[in-house]
């Protein structure tokens, strides 16, 4: 049995988060609300801390709001940024999630395209220059599953280059550079054809296969991501967007 003298108590927040639950700022408004229990005790106080054996829980309320919150998936065109500008000079990739540019196919033929946008947030950055697959989302345990300090959900990519690549740059690509002083994560880079590679990332550095290609020779013309875990970007067109399903998983 565990002794408690010898145990420290986290931040309950951090618990349900390490759990998969909530994100921690969902936890947060939980337990302001009075949705979170610990051994079956409501805490409504932030800050509250629990030993990490204890059963801690979201109530029935926090799970249906949890199940009422969505996730879409976009095909981002080149020109329109992640995330929301506050100097208001780019168009965010949020302002397309519109119902004229629903992608409906017999999958969502009896879902409704007209969705509240508020919260919905882009889960990691797709440059303004390149185009692909984005994931935006209303729910953190999704959000921290793609983008999480210890997330490894692969994300593909098919980059068009210009340039001569030496004979070590690829093996190089793979594994071996740095980039602000700290060293990439190993990657799956192969030749699709004679101006186009293949990246399969484990992280998202800002820039990071532009930079990456840069200090091999390379430089980028095109940059398409294309899956991101088992989520394929598959026949979306360019602008629009579809939910994520029920039996999809990442």
């Amino acid at each position: 049995m565990l002794d408690n003298r010898t145990v420290e108590k986290v931040r309950i927040s951090k618990l349900l988060s390490e759990q998969g639950l909530c994100s921690r700022r969902e936890a947060d408004q939980y337990i302001e609300q009075g949705l979170v229990t610990v051994d079956g005790v409501v805490v409504n106080e932030l800050g509250s801390r629990a030993f990490p054996h204890q059963k801690i829980e979201l109530k029935k309320e926090a799970k249906l709001a949890q199940n009422a919150r969505v996730t879409v998936l976009l095909h981002k065109p080149v020109g329109f940024i992640s995330h929301l500008d506050e100097a208001k000079e780019y168009q965010p990739a949020a302002s397309l999630i519109t119902p004229d540019r629903f992608f409906r196919t017999h999958l969502d033929a009896d879902r409704n395209a007209r969705i509240n946008t508020q919260g919905l947030a882009p889960a990691g950055r797709l440059d303004i220059d390149s185009t692909g697959l984005l994931i935006l989302t209303q729910d953190g345990r999704i959000a921290k599953q793609i983008i999480g300090e210890h997330s490894s959900i692969e994300k593909e990519y098919l980059v068009r280059v210009e340039g001569k690549l030496a004979p070590s740059g690829l093996a190089l690509l793979c594994h071996g550079l740095s980039l602000d002083g700290v060293a990439l994560q190993p990657a799956k880079v192969s030749w699709q054809n004679e101006d186009q590679l293949r990246f399969v990332l484990r992280e998202g550095r800002n820039r990071q296969i532009r930079r990456m290609c840069e200090l091999v020779g390379l430089q980028v013309i095109g940059l398409k991501r294309i899956r991101i875990g088992q989520i394929p970007l598959g026949n979306l067109p360019v602008g629009q967007w579809r939910f994520l399903r029920n039996n999809e998983k990442f």
